[in-house]
């Protein structure tokens, strides 16, 4: 979302290369009809003129502002909510819609496969879309479909975190792993650093400091809830997804989450608590931007249902029929099936409490106060130690400006308590 790291060092030469779909995302319905995103707004909007030419204006009103100062308002939402803006009208404009409930913006939209494309989108905040703010995600991440894509790593998405230790080594890091922090004690004891970052959830933070954190921001953190899981479905594919919606054959991110009821009346079962009938599914085909994911005519699909957080059933048939009812004969060309339940995700990553991927809960109080309440969401009471998870500005999905964010700080209080 933000360049000022990725525009600073030279990916490419520890063997980054990116490669994008024809088609940025699409929404299918089960009759074979759908609504598609493409990088290029104009090429959007004739596309959805072709199914509603008011549906089109109103999209070009949602997105039209924010597209044209793209540069303007990623300054401003990469940033802690509490910020003095650099670009306040830009950040106005953007925030007066972001602000809306995204099903009160669907009611805009005339034909329901439109309203179905917005609200797939804003389905990545994990949220009901009924409530205030939810908006914002849909805003900014079709935004950026706009603008920049959403490009895939050449070769696999380990490409990127290989890159960046690639770039970590150049500048004289050093990597570790395979052992379990327990202690902030035993972290400096065996590094002697000056500054700590977690990349952790706040209720290991917590866990990490111990005494050392102060009462209120302990319990801050120890209270950090997490509502929505993913149950995750791997599939290996004989020709890739049959889509009915032929348009969904070349799009490398797909929302499976039928009209714009069942996809409201799934994200309130999960949030309270209950397994939809008809669960929202996000599906990546990152091998129709890279075909050298594939092998021999097998290619890699990755999907994911939004679940109740520690949820410990098993949702694969159902993950599976909802595909099958957007692409019939799907099951026949299956060739392996790999789950991953909530509880594994957590044993996989410790930030992924109770098969929550987004490190928290993207509510309102969470979403705009963070762990840490005021203009830097990052120290964590204890000198020295900052957290740059995604449970910290600008929050899950932002892939990496957390941590830029909470580097930037702890470099300027590093630079502080030298003088």
């Amino acid at each position: 979302m933000d360049n000022a790291f990725t525009g600073a060092h030279d990916f490419a030469a520890h063997g980054l290369a990116w490669a994008r779909a024809p088609v940025e995302m699409a929404h299918p319905l089960t009759d074979g009809t759908g609504a598609v995103v493409e990088r290029d707004l104009a090429t959007t909007l004739a596309g959805l003129a072709a199914l509603s030419p008011r549906d089109a204006r109103a999209w070009r009103r949602l997105f039209g502002p924010a597209t044209r100062r793209w540069d303007a308002v990623r300054a401003e939402i990469g940033r802690p909510v509490v910020h003095v803006p650099r670009h306040p009208l830009a950040l106005a404009s953007f925030g007066a819609r972001a602000a809306a409930p995204a099903a009160l913006v669907a009611r805009g939209f005339e034909d329901p496969r439109v309203a179905a494309l917005w609200l797939g989108i804003a389905a990545h905040g994990f949220r009901p879309p009924s409530e205030p703010f939810t908006s914002a995600a849909g805003l900014a991440l079709g935004t950026a479909a706009h603008v920049t894509g959403w490009p895939v790593a050449v070769g696999g998405s380990q490409r990127y975190a290989d890159a960046l230790v690639g770039v970590l080594r150049a500048h004289g890091g050093r990597i570790e792993t395979g052992q379990r922090v327990t202690s902030l004690a035993e972290v400096r004891a065996a590094t002697g650093a000056d500054v700590v970052m977690l990349d952790t959830a706040p209720r290991d933070a917590a866990r990490i400091l111990g005494d050392a954190q102060p009462d209120r921001l302990r319990r801050r953190y120890a209270g950090w809830r997490h509502l929505v899981g993913a149950f995750g479905v791997s599939l290996a594919v004989e020709g890739g997804v049959p889509w009915a919606h032929e348009p969904s054959r070349r799009a490398a991110v797909v929302h499976v989450g039928g009209r714009p009821d069942v996809l409201a009346a799934s994200a309130h079962a999960v949030r309270a608590g209950r397994v939809p009938q008809h669960p929202f599914v996000l599906v990546g085909q990152q091998a129709v931007a890279d075909p050298s994911r594939g092998r021999d005519g097998v290619v890699p699909v990755d999907a994911y249902a939004h679940v109740p957080a520690g949820f410990a059933g098993d949702l694969t048939s159902h993950v599976l029929a909802e595909l099958e009812a957007h692409a019939p004969g799907l099951r026949e060309r299956v060739r392996a099936v790999v789950t991953r339940t909530p509880a594994q995700a957590e044993r996989e990553g410790i930030n992924f409490v109770d098969g929550d991927i987004s490190t928290g809960a993207v509510d309102a109080r969470q979403l705009l106060l963070g762990p840490r309440p005021g203009r830097s969401p990052y120290p964590t009471g204890v000198p020295g130690v900052y957290l740059c998870s995604a449970a910290t500005a600008p929050g899950p999905g932002a892939h990496g400006l957390t941590g830029y964010g909470a580097a930037r700080r702890a470099l300027a209080d590093l630079e502080n308590r030298r003088r």
